[in-house]
């Protein structure tokens, strides 16, 4: 009956692993071939000539601010460098307790106006709103407001704004000058309607910043950081990008995120009561298509580099980060549950709902789980050796590999990182990954799980 048993359990981590397997194969196969078609398409194209056209839609970008007196003067004056047509800039001052909002008045000359609102979205109440007396700052809007966390800020930039659509940013984030006009392209495009799309989120640690502009792209000199460059090499470069090519896409980045400002509305815009409100969104809109309006529409993603951020550089910071964002996935398939495997959602229902659910939640745990089971199997003198190793080095060559062609398929696009010397040090931190930071993110996870449910 013992034997039994762990043959049981033995026959599921491999099954389950040869899921994972495959799934990773498709999407790099997937992610290949829709960046080389993306590349073609787009090798040509002059964005300067696009800013002419008449039909451009107008984008209002949103950047909620919390103490962030520091920075703020040349945050907004990197958000200003933007190259559009017709955008404004809503910076959303959430009750910070530091003078970020005396800086701002005082540094573009803002006075208090009346401007009428659309209180469609519920968010804490507004103290009011400000512009510049200066012309050259005309497009500039500075909301004060009690504080209620990012998704009420998101909410009441919402509110206040007027144009069609609307980015949602980090205020700390800095957009290439061309961005908008960019994510602007698949609304323009698509003969299906465009809902939302997502642009590639780099790591702007250690990089050379001059008038809010990236000017020298390095590799991260902090230990933290540099785990996390070859995170997003997969998340944004491989994975995002398979998604987008079968509309199976569940998340676009709280970072950088472009969005149809009516339907986001009638979808009940950001839950303030979830931390992971970037995700929920895109799924509730997601449902919201395929439940009220019921046509076709699509989640697009744009692989170029458009937004640089800065990710965190110390333990304590990056497992913050990490908490919050497993609680805020656990909390989205949770609350849409009823979208699995149900056809009525289609290609979301059938498959990228499943994948999220087993290959992103569970993946932590069933490693967790694999562990103890290797460490009892081990004490009880049940261990095939010749067939662990065997799986040991598979696994850890899968994961070599998969690493190696994000880097491979970075610098086939765009390159960023040039320097031989960042190329190396990402080859190199791929191994170190696989004994620090692999563990670390299991854990991360797990205290995530453990939080939100006890």
């Amino acid at each position: 009956m013992f034997v039994e048993f762990i043959c049981l359990v033995n026959s599921f981590f491999i099954i389950y692993a040869c899921a994972l397997f495959a799934v990773y194969i498709s999407i790099t196969i997937l992610s290949f071939f829709e960046m080389k078609k993306y590349i073609n398409r787009n090798r040509y194209i002059d964005y300067r000539v696009l800013m002419s056209f008449y039909k451009l839609p107008s984008v209002s970008i949103i950047a909620p601010a919390y103490n962030e007196s520091k920075t703020i003067v040349e945050n907004i004056y990197c958000l200003l460098n933007t190259h559009y047509q017709n955008f404004e800039i809503i910076i959303v001052n959430d009750g910070s307790k530091d003078n970020t909002l005396e800086i701002v008045i005082d540094h573009f000359k803002l006075i208090k106006v009346q401007q009428a609102c659309d209180m469609v979205l519920d968010c804490k109440p507004i103290k009011a709103i400000y512009k510049s007396k200066n012309s050259a700052y005309n497009h500039l809007v500075i909301v004060d407001k009690e504080n209620g966390g990012k998704a009420d800020a998101l909410n009441a930039g919402i509110n206040v704004s007027q144009k069609e659509l609307f980015l949602a940013i980090d205020v700390d984030c800095i957009i290439e000058p061309d961005a908008l006009l960019r994510m602007v392209k698949p609304f323009l495009d698509n003969k299906e309607v465009v809902v939302a799309t997502g642009g590639v989120v780099r790591i702007a640690n250690s990089c050379e910043i001059k008038n809010g502009e990236i000017v020298n792209v390095y590799y991260p000199s902090n230990f933290w950081a540099k785990f996390q460059i070859l995170e997003y090499f997969r998340a944004f470069t491989m994975g995002r990008m398979a998604w987008s090519k079968l509309n199976g896409l569940l998340i676009i980045s709280g970072a950088f995120g472009l969005f149809d400002k009516k339907r986001v509305i009638k979808a009940g815009g950001y839950d303030k009561s979830s931390v992971g409100e970037d995700l929920e969104l895109v799924v509730r809109l997601r449902r919201y298509m395929h439940e009220i309006e019921k046509i076709k529409y699509k989640v697009e993603f744009i692989p170029d580099p458009l937004c640089w951020t800065e990710v965190p550089e110390t333990y304590k910071a990056l497992s913050r980060q990490r908490n919050r964002w497993t609680r805020g996935g656990v909390d989205t398939v949770l609350k849409h549950k009823r979208m699995f495997l149900n056809p009525k959602y289609g290609l979301i229902g059938m498959i990228s709902f499943p994948y999220w659910f087993l290959f992103e939640w569970l993946a932590p745990i069933i490693q967790f789980v694999g562990i103890v089971y290797f460490v009892l199997i081990t004490i009880l003198g049940k261990l095939d050796v010749t067939v662990f190793v065997l799986l040991t080095v598979f696994v850890l060559s899968f994961s070599v590999m998969y690493s190696v062609f994000s880097i491979f398929l970075e610098t086939y696009s765009y390159d960023k990182y040039h320097n031989a010397k960042n190329k190396m040090q990402a080859f190199i931190f791929i191994f170190i990954e696989m004994i620090i930071y692999q563990p670390l993110n299991m854990y991360f996870s797990l205290s995530g799980n453990y939080d939100y449910f006890f």
